[in-house]
């Protein structure tokens, strides 16, 4: 976040391994992450497109959407933490060519 924070951007919410960077939590972000298999840093371990959604429906849509075009499978859709204010509801997936992506929703259900 000090590479960025003059433009603006800080860190709106730290989860432990993952952190999210950017101006506000209904703008474009940043995420950064220990990759989840512990290995290296690479292009698609360690590093994400993340696409925030309104609704929780349209995070299991997208996932759904994603392995149905020959995606796989890296954490189906659910809360990762506790429910509330700002519950995080997400779902990973990686595209063919091996991206990771995320669709997530923040808020309760």
């Amino acid at each position: 976040s000090e590479l960025l924070g003059d433009i603006g951007a800080r860190v709106l919410l730290d989860m432990g391994r993952i952190a999210f960077i950017g101006e506000s939590m209904k703008a474009p972000m940043l995420a950064v992450c220990t990759p989840y298999d512990g290995e290296p840093n690479q292009p698609g371990n360690g590093n994400m497109i993340a696409l925030q959604m309104q609704e929780r429906a349209q995070v299991d849509a997208l996932y759904k959407k994603g392995i149905a075009l020959g995606g796989s499978d890296e954490g189906a859709p659910g809360v990762r933490g506790d429910e509330g204010p700002m519950a995080f509801y997400a779902a990973y997936f990686r595209d063919p060519e091996g991206n990771k992506l995320c669709a997530f929703r923040l808020g309760p259900a």
